[in-house]
């Protein structure tokens, strides 16, 4: 018996759809998609009619329960808002505080059609619960800062969590090590990490050249760039995932395609924070990985991966003066199949027999969806991501028609006004 199929649905693969369409899903993975039905009786069946099936949106780079920080802090510098909001307002943090507010975000996700995500962040224990409990996929790391008193602790925990949680449910939680920042993690911390990365066999997961001023910092420190620095102390020989890359010259991205350096690229984020516009047309030119991420607060987003792939699509065009500068298509892989490498996954971000289930059913009865020339344009530039109708992750249902099948709203709305007089107050 088949575990799920879905049925009488359009269904985006690649950049052809096949209308009015059957998927099969067994094991947590695609079995068929078919314009015929199966023959196999199923578990459970959904009717697509109306639905586009399109993969679930790849969130590269968060600090998710930073959402609760969301309007806490704006219009301000990335370390300015570090230092002076948020740093200050995390000293407050407790491992019951990320856990709803994990929670929060996760919520927030599967609402907007976002079934994976990475995360770097603090009581990581706590996030590896919650994304176990709603079943949605993640990268976990946890942030390590070298500066801080913990940063003995947070090396410990982190390899804790990898060996507690990596390779979780058949990969559906995979684990990093979460080395901060240039500025939060001094050489000998950084070799201490690359030497914990060889033990274990972790990846390791990076803020690098976000602003102008860690990369000045850095050259005036080292005489080399944050990119070249890294590379010159081993960091990229054990696998790495790079958030922002911002500032990053010709020559920098000649060591990021050499090593496969993957990007995590947060454009909302980078704009709100006047950080400034990574070169992503010219990093893809060069046949580097580059996904999308929400980061933080910061863009108080946390989750709406559908303005990331927007922004994607129409910042660069602007930049460059370009139309062509990043097609449609291409921001809609970042948003899905390259996002899905960035993260270690080659078997995902796409609609085929033998991918995971990872899969989101679009309400396309909207008139902004009318009418429906191309599919992956009215995704990128058209849709919206309360149009997110269904969502399925590792072949389960996790959000049927709008509603959470695997968190309690009502308990999470009362846990998160309690939190927020934590912080108000």
């Amino acid at each position: 018996m088949i575990d799920l199929v879905i049925q009488h649905v359009d269904v985006l693969s690649d950049d052809t759809v096949i209308r009015d369409a059957y998927i099969s899903v067994n094991g947590g993975h695609i079995a068929e998609i078919s314009t015929e039905a199966p023959k196999e009786a199923a578990k459970e069946t959904i009717d697509g009619k109306g639905m586009l099936a399109a993969p679930g949106l790849v969130n590269t780079h968060t600090h998710i329960a930073m959402g609760l920080l969301r309007n806490y802090a704006d219009d301000l510098e990335l370390m300015d808002w570090l230092e002076h909001a948020i740093w200050p307002a995390e000293a407050k943090l407790t491992d019951d505080i990320v856990y709803w507010g994990t929670q929060l975000g996760i919520a927030e996700m599967l609402r907007s059609g976002t079934t994976c995500f990475s995360d770097m962040y603090f009581f990581m224990e706590q996030t590896a619960k919650a994304v176990q409990e709603t079943g949605i996929r993640a990268v976990l790391s946890r942030g390590l800062a070298g500066v801080a008193p913990t940063a003995d602790k947070a090396l410990i925990e982190n390899k804790e969590l990898f060996t507690t949680w990596n390779g979780y449910d058949d990969n559906r939680i995979k684990v990093m090590l979460g080395p901060h920042a240039p500025y939060t993690c001094p050489d000998d911390y950084i070799r201490r990490v690359i030497a914990l990365s060889e033990d274990i066999g972790a990846e390791i997961h990076m803020h690098l050249s976000e602003t102008k001023g860690e990369v000045e910092n850095v050259i005036k420190q080292t005489g080399k760039t944050p990119i070249a620095h890294m590379n010159d102390l081993g960091l990229f020989d054990r696998g790495c995932v790079a958030a922002h890359c911002v500032h990053v010259t010709a020559e920098d991205m000649d060591i990021m395609r050499e090593k496969n350096v993957r990007v995590a690229h947060n454009p909302q984020s980078n704009l709100k924070l006047a950080s400034g516009i990574a070169p992503v047309p010219e990093m893809l030119a060069k046949g580097i990985t580059v996904g999308l991420g929400t980061d933080g607060s910061a863009s108080n987003n946390n989750a709406d991966m559908l303005e990331e792939v927007r922004l994607a699509a129409t910042l660069h065009k602007a930049r460059l003066y370009d139309p062509k500068a990043i097609p449609a298509q291409t921001a809609w892989n970042m948003g899905t199949i390259e996002g899905a490498r960035v993260l270690g996954y080659d078997d995902l971000g796409v609609l085929k027999s033998g991918q995971r289930a990872d899969i989101v059913l679009y309400n396309t009865t909207g008139m902004h969806w009318m009418p429906r020339y191309n599919d992956v344009a009215s995704l990128v530039y058209a849709a919206n991501s309360s149009d997110a109708d269904t969502v399925v992750v590792a072949g389960k249902v996790l959000m049927k028609h709008r509603e959470l099948l695997t968190i309690d709203e009502e308990r999470l709305r009362a846990e998160i006004a309690k939190i927020h007089n934590v912080f108000a107050n």
